[in-house]
């Protein structure tokens, strides 16, 4: 049993620039999908900067998860609630790496070089197969959907749980103290 209550503060802030980084990069790729517009071509360039961002920090946050004690669910949360929370974090990780992969393979399928905010560019990785690409493409937007449902889920967990049950769950992403959080047994 953990006796950690809160996540580190490292845990704290790349949970929340990530939740920000994704959610804005998963409204970006829609209105990319969306629009041919001019202003498409710098959304596409930001976009792909953003997700090799993402990946980035999804390894730091991944290590970070592996060497930092997490703070147990309260003893209120039923054992299948928690196989539920421990298979949605598991997939959250899971399309937090395969976007961001899925979109590099792509480009490397596409013969599209991928630019790191103009400061270094990826090397392809694949050779130029439009068939490829277009598989790419389509697991691309599948892993999208399943992310755009998976944070959904996540937030709906944890408004649940910070704002109904009061149960110290959501504050343990936030750092605050819960009110009504479960106190360990003596």
């Amino acid at each position: 049993m953990s006796t950690v209550t809160t996540y580190s503060l490292a845990a704290r802030i790349i949970h929340w620039a990530m939740a920000l980084l994704l959610i804005s990069l998963l409204f970006a790729g829609l209105a990319m999908v969306q629009s041919l517009e001019p202003w498409h071509l710098t959304l596409l360039s930001l976009h792909k900067s953003f997700g090799v961002l993402a990946l980035v920090l999804a390894v730091i946050r991944l290590v970070l998860r592996i060497v930092q004690q997490q703070p147990d669910l309260p003893a209120s949360v039923p054992h299948w609630q928690q196989r539920i929370a421990q298979l949605s974090h598991f997939f959250l990780y899971a399309a937090m790496f395969a976007m961001p992969l899925s979109g590099y393979l792509m480009q490397s399928a596409a013969g599209r070089p991928v630019s790191v905010f103009g400061l270094f560019t990826l090397p392809n990785i694949t050779s130029v197969n439009m068939e490829l690409y277009g598989f790419l493409r389509e697991m691309h937007g599948l892993i999208a959907w399943g992310l755009i449902l998976l944070v959904l889920v996540h937030m709906g967990a944890a408004l649940h749980h910070g704002l109904i049950k009061r149960d110290g769950v959501l504050e343990s992403m936030t750092g605050q103290p819960s009110p009504k959080a479960d106190k360990p047994k003596d």
